[in-house]
């Protein structure tokens, strides 16, 4: 018997759309469609499982219920109320919806919606099950609903805390890059491991704990639990054991790995060993303290990728502009080097003083930032 195939959506970071979407398909799945911040993709229950360990750069995988559109609160109301929920909750499930977003919209108040949606999914399933009350004190089915110029989509958390939360990140330093966002830079960047890596605005090491992570062939989600290890009516337990067993033979311990990590503050060091360690990625990364200002390399065509301190992490714009016009000098005292550079300064480039060989539009949460691409000279053809 073929397993239900479902529709699956993966959001991730505004402007990371491409590097998601590279990721599912090589993973072996259909893509369905591509959106501003998301990805939708046909998966079976094998797929829920094998998305939520392995996929680096999305925030959580939802399973599609339904999209339908609605103006008023009543056809919100009817519209859940006719969707088939038994296939989905079963009698004990407890069931909420965990946020409600509303953009561009006629519904707009996500309170509202949330307890519309809960009301009706009551509705449905009294109908179904025969019973007017539900202890819902089986496994959780959070929902999650979104509404886009009145276009209402409907989805079942299969996560839980996001994926950025892999469990080794206890410690941090202010303004981090988050770990799927650090992983889409580095999958944005043509940077293998055979080339040598060094972040020189380490911080926690986000970004250099990632690298060791895909150098090693290590599945983010190895070591953590998702809210749909309890839907046992939609996946059976024996998927999550062999998509595990499937992250394990994968991995490379032994893979050899040139990484660094620069910082000019020891104490957050201390947070950046501590944090490569709880990973199991220790071995992989070296750590100094050492400022900007300081570095070189004997190494040719090696990569810098690196979230450079802006905003809240300096104090004054002059210290800012003085910072970046020390990277630019780096740049040019360095052309067999590439960097990739994720800034909010908006003045970077002008400081810089090098015209980037790209730079895209990324958001860091609601934070506009830039990636600031510049290509060093490739090496040899052997």
């Amino acid at each position: 018997m073929k397993s239900n195939t479902y529709e699956l959506i993966a959001p991730c970071h505004f402007g990371m759309e491409a590097v998601l979407k590279r990721e599912i398909l090589d993973l072996g799945y259909e893509i369905s469609a591509v959106d501003n911040g998301k990805v939708t993709f046909r998966a079976d229950a094998e797929g829920i499982c094998r998305a939520n360990i392995f996929l680096r750069t999305t925030e959580r995988i939802l399973l599609k219920v339904a999209e339908f559109k609605a103006f008023t609160f009543d056809e919100l109301f009817e519209n859940i109320k006719a969707l088939p929920w038994d296939r989905y909750i079963p009698k004990d499930g407890k069931f909420w919806v965990a946020k409600a977003s509303s953009v561009n919209s006629q519904l707009f108040s996500p309170s509202d919606i949330q307890r519309i949606v809960k009301k009706a999914i009551v509705e449905n399933l009294k109908q179904t099950y025969h019973q007017d009350w539900f202890a819902e004190d089986g496994a959780e089915y959070p929902l999650r609903i979104s509404i886009l110029k009145n276009v209402v989509t409907v989805g079942l958390d299969t996560t839980g805390i996001s994926l950025h939360k892999r469990g080794y990140r206890k410690y941090t330093a202010p303004a981090p890059v988050t770990e799927t966002l650090a992983a889409a830079l580095l999958l944005l960047s043509p940077w293998k491991r055979d080339r040598i890596l060094v972040d020189p605005f380490c911080g926690s090491g986000t970004i250099l704990i990632e690298a060791a992570m895909i150098a090693m062939n290590m599945a983010p989600g190895m070591n953590r639990e998702f809210t749909a290890e309890g839907w046992t009516n939609l996946i059976p337990k024996k998927e999550w054991y062999s998509a595990v067993e499937e992250a394990s033979d994968l991995m490379e311990e032994e893979a050899e790995v040139n990484i660094q990590g620069y910082d000019i503050d020891g104490e957050v060091l201390k947070m950046a060993r501590a944090n490569a360690a709880l990973a199991g990625v220790d071995k992989q990364i070296h750590f100094q303290q050492r400022d900007i200002i300081n570095f070189s390399s004997p190494k040719k065509y090696g990569f810098v990728i690196s979230n450079p301190p802006y905003g809240e992490r300096l104090s004054s714009k002059k210290e800012m502009e003085l910072l970046y016009r020390t990277i630019g000098n780096i740049i040019r005292e360095n052309e067999t080097w590439s960097f990739f550079l994720l800034s909010g300064f908006e003045e970077a480039h002008k400081a810089i003083g090098k015209k980037a060989t790209k730079n895209r539009k990324i958001y860091n949460g609601m934070m506009k930032t830039y990636l600031y691409q510049y290509m060093g000279i490739k090496p040899p053809r052997h």
